[in-house]
């Protein structure tokens, strides 16, 4: 059993370690990131992707969506492009395809998605 002085002891302790803590989270903070080593490439594209290829849409399939092909861009291999392909449905969901958004000045791949169609 913790006696009222061991009690308010631990509650005095704690109180002034919290403060202590939270200036050393805030000045590890304000440090920020290391700058990137010179030379580093960005790890997005380095633009917007190349315009989509045509490719001959196929026949419908009954039970199945045809996604469409699109660009996908890796490092070391710049821009290739995956090809179209059929997905079975689902039942109750749409298909939202993949596309590329320019988000805070960086090009970013949204993957296509199934959404909930009400």
């Amino acid at each position: 059993m913790l006696s009222r002085r061991s009690l308010f002891r631990s509650l005095i302790a704690a109180a002034l370690t919290v403060p202590a803590g939270a200036a050393l989270i805030a000045a590890a903070d304000a440090q920020g990131a290391p700058p990137p080593p010179p030379g580093a490439r960005p790890a997005g594209p380095p633009g917007p992707p190349p315009r989509p290829q045509r490719e001959p849409r196929p026949a419908p399939r009954r039970g199945y969506t045809w996604i469409p092909g699109h660009w996908n861009w890796t490092g070391r291999h710049g821009w290739n492009w995956l090809p179209g392909h059929w997905e079975e449905n689902r039942r109750g969901f749409t298909y939202a395809g993949p596309r590329w958004v320019l988000r805070r000045g960086q090009w970013i791949y949204e993957p296509g998605r199934w959404v909930r169609s009400w």
